[in-house]
């Protein structure tokens, strides 16, 4: 697939150069916030990436190509068009063979950093496995994706519309470790904390590093989960949020909002109820994964 690859000039003299790189998913432009927030959210955070020593990778798949980085034509078009597909490793094929404009995933994010040669991605927080997945079998092809491909993911944790505590079995089963960081609690994407915890606690980018080269080193494939908590000043109260997520969840159902969709919905209403507090939780923790990800990148590729 490699062939398929189209880098931008910053992102390729990075990498030729050796320098740190961060990749960064598209859907959260395309399908996680309004306009015209997105762009200015995705152009933010580009820069954060910048002052903070690594060069950013926003990925997307656009004419049958993989986008290794993103003009500002490009951000504007994903962040405007009404017939962007929400592209995960299942669509992935289908969206190149077809030309369609892709937004990509955490799953397929992962898939075209590896083949870019990109080993630390920044995103919100993960897909994990749904609430009531015990009869719909909707589980995130992210968990997948995090046992088979070498990239570390620097994340808020899991979105806390999910069932986390399923997740974190689902990690544990397919032996991706997920690490707490500065924190021993497992956060909540829009709460700092929740009632579980990380398998290991790491306060530094250097440990990080150190890990995710042993790691690999000695032939363990699959990611990691770094779990960076949102800033305690953007987080909301865990219980509150839970209860809105409850009767977002339950208006889902009675509107027959499945599949897919069921995210995007759920984000979106909880935003309407919280007054979008929740839209502003959401941009502080992805700045703040954005810092430790790229201290993260030039730690790893110091090594």
């Amino acid at each position: 697939m490699k062939h398929l690859l189209d880098y931008t000039t910053e992102v390729q003299q990075a990498l030729e150069a050796g320098q740190p790189i961060v990749a960064l998913e598209s859907t959260i432009i395309s399908h996680g916030m309004p306009y015209p927030e997105n762009v200015k959210m995705a152009k933010e955070v580009e820069q954060v990436i910048r002052e903070n020593g690594a060069v950013p990778a926003t990925i997307a798949l656009l004419d049958g190509r993989i986008k290794i980085g993103l003009t500002d034509e490009d951000l504007e078009l994903l962040a405007t068009s009404k017939t962007v597909r929400k592209t995960s490793r299942r669509d992935l094929a289908y969206v190149l063979a077809s030309k369609e404009l892709g937004a990509t995933t955490v799953a397929t994010t992962m898939i075209c950093a590896e083949l870019a040669g990109i080993s630390v991605f920044v995103t919100g927080g993960i897909g994990g496995v749904h609430r009531g997945a015990e009869s719909t079998m909707d589980i995130s092809a992210d968990l997948e994706e995090l046992s088979q491909t070498n990239v570390a993911v620097i994340c808020a944790g899991a979105k806390s519309i999910l069932d986390i505590g399923l997740t974190l079995e689902y990690l544990e089963t397919k032996g991706v470790p997920v690490v707490g960081y500065g924190t021993d609690a497992f956060p909540a994407f829009y709460s700092a904390t929740s009632q579980f915890q990380s398998n290991f606690r790491l306060d530094t980018p250097q440990q990080v590093a150190e890990m995710l080269h042993m790691k690999w080193g000695i032939g363990l494939k699959g990611g990691a989960v770094i779990a960076n908590p949102i800033p305690e000043e953007s987080s909301l109260e865990e219980s509150e949020i839970t209860a809105l997520i409850e009767e977002a969840l339950m208006q889902a159902e009675q509107q027959g909002v499945k599949g897919k969709d069921v995210t995007p919905f759920l984000l979106g209403k909880v935003k309407e109820l919280t007054d979008g507090k929740s839209l502003e939780a959401n941009i502080a923790l992805v700045m703040n994964n954005a810092r430790v990800g790229a201290q993260i990148a030039q730690a790893f590729s110091a090594k």
